[in-house]
């Protein structure tokens, strides 16, 4: 294993990464939108980098919490063993605790990216890392 929660493995002679990402979403489905809000998001896809296999967690108790989203949320995403993370923002508190666990961010080009685009644009190496907070605490 490496920091983050990837896992080195072997095929014909080639080391690949496999490793779990997290993407906030909208809705339920891979066709729904990235949700643009880390702490506040509805739910969390849990995709698996090698299979493609995804899971999904719901984050109903961050979404009218009067403070705190962020953190609780950045801890559900290290609780799912995620290596990384999608998301249209992210706040101070939220990036603090991603960073502190290892977890990499990385956000989503356009409001209007579906999660499975977004999943697709990271396995291209594609989407921009996020090595600071791009919105104040408390973003809505």
């Amino acid at each position: 294993m490496f920091a983050g929660g990837g896992v080195f493995k072997r095929h014909g002679g080639v080391q690949e990464v496999t490793m779990k990402v997290v993407i906030t979403s909208a809705g339920e489905k891979l066709g729904d939108k990235v949700d643009l809000r880390f702490g506040r998001a509805q739910y969390f896809i849990v995709m698996d980098t090698e299979t493609g296999q995804h899971e999904v967690v719901n984050n109903e108790q961050n979404l009218n919490a009067a403070q705190g989203a962020g953190i609780q949320a950045g801890k559900n995403v290290v609780d799912t063993g995620a290596a990384a993370v999608i998301t249209g923002n992210v706040g101070p508190n939220a990036h603090n605790t991603l960073q502190a666990a290892q977890v990499k961010i990385y956000l989503c080009p356009n409001e209007s990216c579906t999660v499975q685009q977004a999943f697709d644009l990271f396995n291209k190496g594609e989407l921009q890392s996020a090595d600071q907070a791009n919105v104040t605490g408390h973003w809505m």
